[in-house]
């Protein structure tokens, strides 16, 4: 029985891994990042995890996305003896309160954060480690918010609860020991673009305190260019490759994944658009030193009235936070914003650096060298996830934060 065992476990490692193989494409390390061997590792264990999640699906055994979804959260963390750690609802909204058991004389900042995974997976638990960092290290009161997944709450239900949430804290920061001035919101990968969308809908609110800051974490922040040098460049470098991108982000608005390859191409922008938007998203706005590892101008496509209709919605700035009107884009609040040389996201970030310094908006640029997507989750697991590309950009948001 032991042997049949072993055997099965052996034929499934195999098939899962021969599945993955096949569908993905080989990885990319640069020289460039340290530690390079510990990367390939990683990277190699999150693919056994997707294809074991899609051998599981096809089986009929449990969805793809409920079992990232469990591999996301990871073991939790032991309790923390220095907070206060508390489950609320923010109205409907799940959020986790972080709260330092160090005295203070007057009132904390506040950190709002919203966790990345695409809005599919990630969760409270997957950040646990994260926003108690935060709170710690900075002194700090944390909200993480628990905002409802997709499929099972399709888009824009994420942004609707992150606003939800932020508001609701907004009104009632008194209660935490909170100074109003000093509400700062958070996010990272797709929890970026989440922060960017919450600041942009809450400018006009004349009825609530203003953001005293946004932190951006390599955002996803426009669907119009997946061309740009840093998709060119990481294309293939762990663990946000440029098709998974486009994969997943059709996922998320419940669209085909036949999508993809045209709107890999831009055959979903109109040439309408086009004209709007290259004035704020184009190589030619990406300074050169970013276009040195190698870039190539790519000829434009004919663009596609079907799949405009289909994927329309990504153009909103609820999805594309870079493509907002200029008039809500001078009134935002300061902003740090960390991006990584080896990330396909980091010309979004470049790009929308751009766009506030032009309307004089204050931006804390930080720029991971080493750098590569996700970094910054891996570095609060252990020592054995850890980069010293994650370690250094979580040291120099807590400096921002000390100085809010």
């Amino acid at each position: 029985m032991e042997l049949l065992l072993a055997i099965f476990l052996a034929v499934l490692t195999v098939v899962v891994a021969m599945a993955f193989y096949y569908e993905h494409p080989k990885a990319e390390i640069p020289h460039g990042i340290s530690q390079r061997q510990k990367l390939y590792i990683m990277h190699y264990l999150l693919n056994f995890g997707f294809g074991l999640a899609k051998f599981l699906e096809k089986l009929g055994i449990t969805s793809e996305v409920h079992v990232m979804r469990i591999a996301m959260d990871g073991i939790p963390p032991l309790k923390d003896k220095h907070l206060f750690i508390k489950d609320l609802r923010f109205e409907k909204v799940k959020v986790r309160i972080y709260q330092p058991k160090i005295s203070t004389t007057g009132q904390r900042r506040g950190i709002i954060y919203f966790h990345g995974g695409i809005g599919q997976f990630g969760s409270i638990r997957a950040y646990e480690r994260t926003c108690r960092y935060f709170a710690r290290k900075s002194n700090s009161v944390v909200v993480s918010v628990g905002y409802r997944l997709a499929p099972e709450h399709p888009y824009p239900t994420q942004f609707e609860d992150c606003l939800t949430a932020t508001i609701h804290f907004m009104r009632t920061v008194q209660d935490y020991g909170v100074d109003p001035s000093r509400i700062i919101i958070c996010g990272d990968s797709s929890g970026g673009t989440l922060t960017a969308a919450v600041a942009q809908a809450l400018v006009n609110r004349k009825d609530l305190p203003k953001l005293r800051a946004q932190i951006l974490i390599y955002p996803f922040l426009q669907c119009v260019d997946f061309n740009l040098p840093s998709y060119q460049q990481n294309e293939q470098v762990p663990i946000l490759f440029k098709e998974r991108v486009l994969a997943l982000g059709l996922k998320y608005i419940n669209k085909d994944l036949s999508f993809a390859e045209a709107s890999l191409k831009g055959c979903h922008v109109p040439e309408d658009l086009q004209l709007k938007y290259q004035k704020w998203v184009s190589p030619d706005h990406i300074p050169h030193e970013f276009k040195t590892r190698g870039y190539k101008p790519t000829t434009t496509h004919p663009f596609s009235e079907e799949l405009y209709t289909q994927v329309k919605a990504v153009f909103d700035p609820v999805f594309s936070p870079l493509l907002a009107e200029d008039s809500v884009i001078a009134q935002l609040p300061e902003a740090f914003i960390l991006t990584c040389e080896f990330d396909v996201l980091r010309d979004d970030g470049l790009l929308y650096k751009k766009r506030l310094e032009d309307h004089g908006i204050k931006v804390t640029w930080c720029h991971l060298q080493e750098g590569f997507h996700g970094t910054l989750f891996l570095a609060v697991i252990g020592t054995m996830t850890a980069f010293r590309s994650g370690n250094k950009g979580l040291e120099k948001i807590v400096n921002f934060l000390r100085l809010m």
